[in-house]
């Protein structure tokens, strides 16, 4: 695919690289719908930077959990210089100190804010990319999302997809290709559909039985309080979510390729779903990215019914070296379309066939997608507690997720606490999976304020204590009237030590 698209005769360039504004009817052109997306896309980088901002130093930092230098030390004695710049591209190969690292991050933010102000808005989508990009290869365990490749992916194709200039408005002398509206749409697509197939193709017999959102809004990462009240609703409500969900990721998303009416009928379907999702379980940035995508189905017709005001696009004249530009991207973007059906069907090829799939994939622009294959039938919480005598513990209390089970759920997305959110993770699996949580009870004894910072608040005022452990027990969200007579959002077991209080002695373990 890649070498007929770079080879291209002029004239075969100009039909598939000209704006959509030029499609037979006239009238299918993306101006707002664009100016809309990139909008949103800055805002979600935005996020996402903020959200580090108050993390980074305590999970990777230099008295981090995981420090991001002994793990770019390890990488480069086990694959060498060159081979370790490709597994983690990030610029912290040249520092990884605490300024370093919070210099990334501010430099995230402002590229952002000028995105979402729509100023150099390709120059300011590369950059916060390749920051952000810099950030979740040496996070190590705290970046194992699909909503990091995501934003990645959206923000690549997005760079072939915004226009020109300093302050170019909404574009109308560069308005969007062909290619990447499509680029962009197959993303939003393939979050949807994939998502679907592994939910059949998993074998996960809630899904079977139509029992998958029974428990699925006490069982999450970070539940919230509307959540709570969804959770209560008879069963035969949350069978109905289950067949729509079905059928928006395997059916109603295959309207991206029809014709308008379609589209738009597909919009109002998946943005009632994506706000349903937002306003009952905390993903971060991910519902965001699905929700700002689905803006590309609607053209400027739909928009402009809306009260936004019809701008027509120009079409520009095609010189010579216009079009070896667009030849140059339209060979990136079909090497890219090539890499993410590999990297969805790809196990059973052959190397060969998936060696553009492999290459990518530390850039995360070529991913495979799968939400909610395997529900989880329970949910667990681990908890750090501090002693000084062995005997009486003190717990440190999270900023987000449940705890004291009189709190009330919140609501946090965008905001991503990754540190809290692998804790959910780290509690369905056996303890040596998840040594990082080792390294976190050994910085606790040794009073890290970094990841101390993490926390609510220090129980022990600066003073650390002699024994750090970690406890795991199961959590239920309370029934109508127990909540009626108490007040409790939660139900609470305690189960046992995840970690005994011996486990601290060891060293701080790297991840690599």
């Amino acid at each position: 695919m890649f070498w007929t698209t770079t080879w291209l005769h002029p004239s075969d360039v100009e039909e598939l690289m000209a704006p959509v504004s030029t499609s037979p009817n006239g009238t299918e052109q993306y101006l707002w719908a664009r100016w809309l997306w990139l909008r949103a896309l800055g805002l979600i980088f935005l996020s996402a930077f903020y959200s580090l901002a108050f993390q980074i130093r305590g999970l990777i930092g230099e008295q981090g959990i995981l420090p991001a230098d002994q793990y770019l030390t390890v990488a480069r004695s086990y694959l060498g210089p060159f081979r370790a710049l490709w597994y983690a591209p990030t610029v912290f190969w040249v520092s990884s100190s605490d300024t370093v690292l919070m210099s990334v991050v501010v430099a995230g933010l402002i590229v952002s804010a000028l995105l979402t102000f729509n100023i150099r808005p390709r120059l300011m989508i590369g950059v916060a990319a390749i920051l952000f990009l810099s950030c979740i290869a040496a996070l190590q365990d705290f970046s194992s999302y699909q909503s990091d490749g995501m934003l990645m992916e959206a923000g690549f194709l997005s760079l072939f997809f915004a226009p020109r200039g300093t302050r170019p408005g909404l574009g109308a002398a560069d308005p969007p290709s062909p290619f990447s509206l499509f680029m962009l749409r197959w993303e939003w697509f393939r979050i949807y559909f994939e998502s679907g197939v592994v939910k059949l193709a998993s074998g996960d017999p809630h899904w079977r039985n139509l029992t998958a959102m029974d428990d699925y809004y006490q069982n999450g990462p970070l539940p919230s309080w509307p959540g709570w009240y969804v959770q209560h609703l008879p069963h035969w409500y949350h069978a109905g979510t289950v067949i729509l969900t079905l059928a928006v990721e395997l059916v109603a998303v295959w309207a991206v390729f029809g014709s308008r009416p379609v589209r738009v009928a597909c919009f109002a379907v998946v943005t009632a779903l994506q706000i349903g999702i937002i306003a009952t379980a905390n993903y971060a940035f991910l519902n965001y990215i699905v929700l700002g995508l689905g803006i590309l189905l609607l053209d400027d017709r739909v928009l402009t019914r809306l009260g936004l005001r019809f701008v027509p696009a120009t079409r520009r004249t095609l010189d010579a070296r216009f079009v070896w530009r667009k030849k140059i991207e339209t060979g990136i973007l079909a090497v890219a379309l090539y890499a993410t059906v590999v990297a969805f069907i790809g196990a059973g090829l052959p190397l060969v066939l998936r060696f553009p799939s492999t290459i990518l994939d530390p850039f995360r622009i070529s991913n495979a997608y799968g939400l909610f294959a395997v529900m989880t039938p329970e949910r667990y919480e681990l908890e750090f507690q501090g002693s000084n005598d062995g005997t009486s513990w003190t717990a440190y209390p999270f900023r987000y997720k449940p705890q004291n089970i009189y709190e009330r759920p919140g609501i946090y997305a965008p905001y991503q606490p990754r540190f809290e959110w692998n804790l959910w993770f780290a509690s369905l699996a056996p303890p040596m999976e998840s040594q990082w949580v080792v390294s976190a009870q050994h910085r606790l004894l040794e009073g890290s304020k970094p990841v101390l910072s993490l926390f609510r608040r220090d129980p022990f005022n600066g003073k650390p204590p002699k024994f750090v452990r970690t406890v795991i027990s199961q959590y239920w969200f309370t029934d109508a009237a127990t909540k009626r007579q108490t007040g409790a959002w939660w139900r609470r077991q305690y189960l046992g030590d995840f970690l005994p209080p011996d486990s601290v002695s060891m060293r701080p373990v790297v991840i690599h």
